[in-house]
């Protein structure tokens, strides 16, 4: 059989992390650190330096980059679109490099995966970014005329999750109700309605359960009157939603690890906090009881503190009444970026055109 050769690309905040797939099996996998004279260029500025990482990591495997498949990069911030494949288009790469929707290290996924593909003739993709929208129209509307909810989440992992439960169990994605919590430095919880995600909560904006660098819903007329203080500036309310809010405001430390062992040695704090995160993504899982209308096949807890046996069974004792409940630790999205253009390159799915603001949002 002819190989599918699949460059995966993942850029975060500090790092790039590289994948090189044979079809779906890993061949090659590595974390690139970028230094401050990197980091400290602008967003844009850094796609000439990633790429020259890249690709000197593809020489390393001894691979011609021609002999590709397909390249994939982690979707960006970009208007609300739907789950699946796309090629990065002109449009794409204008929203991604501009910031329109958002500036975010992630940007560079799609600008990377497009460059790479253009300099060695291949297909270049990205696939299911966190503003992936599938809400319901019962979902977005808010007490505010002002104001409607957003659709933004873990959606790369927890469709690939989806997926990988779905094939396991004989069926298919778009033949199940699931509810799947992505458990991480921000929470996300969604109601899977076979195969669309018709409601989950925003997780950059703080909606949602504490988590452990994001703070979760909270009274709002409090918030208010935090913000009117002239206690803290608007960048620093910010941080205190996302970024240092949840378990590291009380904490100090976003590492569960940590706080566990805290807990081993006695520390009630520590204690009551984990506690009450796994409250409250309880809580967050058995309200889309309701959503799915009590028709729930399973419920899928993943992400990278899924591998934490306490938490887990902290939120399975409260939920499964509802629905079996399955662990899927850790957040493989490298495998999950090279699975999507796999579809696309075997035309087992059909690849989508980014068509950007459509209605006028911004995000």
């Amino acid at each position: 059989m002819t190989r599918q050769l699949i460059l995966a690309i993942n850029p975060g905040s500090t790092s790039t992390k590289v994948g090189l797939f044979d079809g779906a099996v890993e061949i090659m996998s590595r974390t690139v650190r970028h230094g401050a004279d990197v980091t400290g260029l602008s967003i844009p500025e850094q796609l000439s330096h990633r790429e020259r990482e890249v690709r000197a990591l593809l020489a390393e495997t001894g691979i011609a980059g021609e002999d590709l498949s397909a390249i994939v990069g982690r979707g960006g911030l970009l208007a609300p679109m739907t789950s699946g494949t796309y090629a990065v288009n002109p449009l794409m790469r204008e929203d991604l490099a501009s910031g329109r929707f958002g500036m975010h290290a992630s940007n560079l996924g799609g600008l990377l995966a497009h460059k790479l593909g253009e300099l060695f003739q291949v297909p270049n993709f990205i696939v299911d970014p966190v503003v992936v929208d599938e809400l319901g129209p019962l979902a977005r509307p808010t007490g505010m005329p002002e104001i409607n909810r957003r659709s933004i989440f873990h959606a790369l992992n927890q469709k690939a999750v989806a997926k990988r439960f779905a094939a396991e169990n004989g069926s298919d994605y778009t033949e199940l109700n699931l509810i799947i919590a992505h458990l991480g430095g921000g929470i996300t919880v969604g109601a899977h309605a076979k195969g669309t995600v018709i409601d989950v909560n925003n997780g950059l904006d703080g909606d949602g359960p504490l988590a452990p660098e994001r703070a979760g819903s909270i009274p709002v007329g409090q918030v208010v009157e935090l913000c009117y203080s002239t206690r803290y500036k608007e960048s620093e309310m910010k941080q205190k939603i996302v970024g240092h809010g949840g378990l590291f405001a009380h904490l100090g430390t976003f590492d569960a690890i940590e706080i566990e062992q805290r807990m081993a040695d006695g520390d009630e704090q520590a204690a009551l906090l984990y506690e009450t995160m796994a409250y409250r993504v309880a809580q967050e899982i058995a309200k889309h009881g309701a959503t799915l209308f009590g028709d729930v096949d399973a419920i899928l807890l993943t992400g990278g503190i899924a591998y934490s046996t306490w938490l887990t069974e902290q939120i399975s004792a409260r939920v499964g009444y509802l629905a079996p409940v399955h662990i899927y630790p850790g957040e493989d999205e490298l495998k999950a970026l090279a699975e999507g253009a796999l579809r696309a390159i075997r035309q087992e799915e059909a690849v989508r055109e980014y068509e950007g603001d459509t209605h006028g949002t911004r995000i």
